[in-house]
């Protein structure tokens, strides 16, 4: 079985590269275009494709239009999300924005994306993820250890919070997309979430699960992907119940490779951490990548996220490429 390399150039290898700043590649065209185009000779020398200019990445925008405030300044590496909910009660304020693309930080990103394009036509025009998954986005909007307290405390709002998470999410989605140009509906989907671990599986079809299908239900998704970093072994059961294509457990600690070959019901990918990138030797790495393969994954994930790490990319990549054929 042919094993699908899952590679790429982290933003971080471009700042390094380029000498521009996570800030400015949030805020500025032309650090966009600068940081993209110091990685070609990089790219032709791993033999993958370039990366074309692009906003850095960002989780926040749907949130920042529910009224979210996303932090994100020069002397902070990565944009951060201050709460919105300061008490259960602020849940019954929670009111849809009129007009999406004209709140929180889209409507900022949203001329970047433009402005980036008219420099550089092939330049993408993501500006962030679509949505977060609804476990994550509640979280985000009230803060993990509130939130996480309140399907005890207060089950009825636990779950007004979730519905008004999943709902947002798919309309903010469908505002994005028609305004982009992109089609809404029929698409494959994946839901990032990776704070829905965090519910025990005895509760997590109520306060999780369902919201999962819901989400896809509403998005008219063609196949299902998720991508969420706390499920544990007990949760399994749960992807093929929501009619998961494909899980990627990310660096989920609670599922070693050995565990998610054993109990999960459908196809799945496999990560090498940047943490071992930066710990083992390009010999242990290889060795590792091989071990990873023998568990039959649709694909092993891995980054360079550091130049330094290099020679063990390299590494990475041929035994990648062999597996791949």
């Amino acid at each position: 079985m042919a094993i699908g390399i899952n590679f790429g150039i982290g933003d971080a290898v471009l700042c390094e590269l380029s000498g521009v700043t996570p800030y400015e590649m949030h805020t500025d065209v032309n650090a966009m275009i600068k940081a993209a185009d110091s990685a070609k000779e990089l790219a032709g020398h791993l033999g993958v494709a370039p990366p074309r200019p692009h906003l850095y990445g960002m989780s926040y925008c749907q949130i920042s239009t529910l009224g979210a405030r996303v932090i994100n300044r020069p002397d902070v590496l990565e944009p951060a999300v201050e709460p919105l909910l300061a008490s259960p009660a602020d849940i019954d304020k929670l009111r849809e924005p009129e007009n999406y693309l004209a709140a929180g930080i889209v409507p900022q990103r949203l001329e970047l994306a433009v402005k980036l394009q008219a420099k550089r036509p092939e330049a993408s025009t993501h500006i962030g993820h679509d949505y977060e998954g609804p476990v994550t986005t509640a979280a985000l909007l009230m803060g993990g250890p509130n939130f996480f307290m309140l399907p005890y405390d207060d089950p009825a709002r636990a779950h007004k919070l979730l519905e008004f998470c999943t709902t947002t999410s798919i309309n903010y989605c469908r505002a994005l997309r028609a305004h982009q140009g992109r089609a809404f509906g029929g698409q494959d989907e994946g839901i990032p979430d990776d704070f829905a671990g965090m519910f025990a599986p005895e509760i997590f079809w109520q306060f999780a699960g369902q919201y999962w299908d819901k989400l896809f239900a509403g998005l008219s998704a063609r196949r299902r992907y998720l991508h969420s970093e706390l499920l544990r072994e007990g949760h399994m059961k749960f992807l093929a119940q929501v009619r998961i294509e494909e899980y990627d457990p990310s660096v989920d600690q609670f599922l070693p490779p050995e565990v998610v070959a054993r109990c999960c019901p459908v196809k799945y990918g496999l990560r090498i951490w940047p943490s071992m990138v930066r710990d083992k030797s390009a010999g242990e790495l290889v060795e590792y990548y091989r071990h990873l393969g023998s568990f039959k994954p649709v694909w092993i994930m891995f980054h360079l996220d550091f130049l330094a790490n290099l020679p063990k990319i390299e590494a990475l990549l041929k035994v990648a490429r062999e597996l791949e054929k």
